[in-house]
């Protein structure tokens, strides 16, 4: 195993009853154990975002409450020249959006997850996580800008025994992050754009889950990266994070082989142009070599927003991973065309 970090087994609190941060909830885990029992208001951050991928195109939702105001978002993207890109975000002053709950939203003892009016219109957003016998069911609706109804309606496959990264971030014991960040889940389903429908389904359909809920500083700056597919044999999930981690102790690095998790403890080595984000990114770790991946855009998904207290700063890229990495049990695998994105964020919230 690559990691020093505790790993926890055990179902553990994330919060001590005065809302602080329980030291014995700093780890990780395959499967997600913590109850995010969070206290406070002002600095309290929650959120589910999904994004399920095609070879072709990709759709992601997002569900937030960032305590002074909620952010529910659709964003559908064509990988084609020329192909439709779409993204309509509801903004709620004063968090008047749905209730996160403490636990993974959609899976099973986890309330379901509904966001916005039954029939959205404008520029607002209905989304709905719930927990179904076959997965977790992701339904949304809007209206594009020219009124054209768009509804998304996908099915996450939760396989058997399928492990996944869940670890707490540690700033201090007032200011903290859990994530669950789930890869190379099976999805189907489909979308509908007024009359043409875009297929998700067969072998090459994924979904990734980031689950958040933490105590936040004011201003923070993230690297992220994920991806999803069949390579070299194997079915891999990569997970890739950077700044926001150092000098707390605690990564959320990690590959997923064939459904079982390798933990990576050390820090990512990121290098990208800050100028030209569509350039090759590099993504290594410059210890052990375990990650060793260049990453080749094909879109950015630029995000400038300025609402009130929120400043968000967002350079999302789709694209391909190729190089290698290596699993806890020493199986060396080529990563060729994985799926996948690469981000650089700066946020003020």
């Amino acid at each position: 195993m690559t990691t020093f970090e505790r790993e926890i087994t055990e179902p553990v609190d994330l919060c001590l009853p005065d809302g602080r941060l329980d030291p014995a909830a700093v780890g990780w885990s395959r499967t997600p154990l913590h109850r995010a029992n969070l206290r406070g208001w002002g600095r309290t951050k929650r959120w589910e975002y999904w994004c399920v991928t095609t070879p072709t195109h990709l759709v992601a939702l997002t569900v937030s409450d960032l305590d002074f105001l909620a952010l529910n978002s659709v964003y559908l993207l064509e990988y084609a020249p020329g192909g439709l890109e779409l993204e309509r975000t509801a903004i709620l002053p004063g968090g008047l959006g749905a209730r996160l709950p403490d636990r993974v939203a959609g899976t099973p003892g986890a309330p379901d997850v509904v966001a916005g009016p039954a029939r959205p219109t404008g520029g607002k957003v209905r989304v709905e996580i719930r927990d179904e016998p076959g997965g977790t069911r992701l339904r949304a609706r809007c209206l594009t800008p020219e009124r054209v109804p768009v509804e998304v309606d996908l099915l996450v496959a939760r396989p058997e025994g399928h492990e996944s990264l869940s670890v707490v971030v540690p700033w201090s014991s007032r200011r903290f992050q859990y994530t669950s960040k789930q890869t190379a889940l099976p999805a189907s389903g489909r979308v509908r754009v007024g009359g043409e429908f875009l297929d998700f389904g067969g072998d090459d359909t994924w979904a990734v889950l980031d689950h958040g809920r933490g105590r936040w500083p004011r201003t923070v700056r993230w690297n992220w990266g994920a991806a999803s597919g069949r390579t070299d044999g194997h079915t891999l999930g990569v997970q890739l994070g950077g700044q926001w981690t150092l000098g707390t102790g605690s990564t959320e690095n990690a590959l997923c082989v064939d459904g079982r998790l390798s933990k990576i403890g050390e820090e990512l080595d990121w290098r990208w142009s800050a100028s030209d984000p569509l350039r090759p990114w590099t993504v290594r770790t410059p210890l052990t070599g375990q990650v060793d991946l260049t990453f080749t855009p094909f879109h950015n998904r630029r995000v400038r927003t300025e609402a009130g207290a929120l400043a968000n700063r967002t350079d999302q890229l789709f694209g391909h991973y190729d190089g290698t990495v290596r699993a806890d049990d020493g199986t060396r695998i080529a990563v060729e065309r994985l799926l996948g994105w690469a981000e650089d964020v700066r946020m003020r919230w």
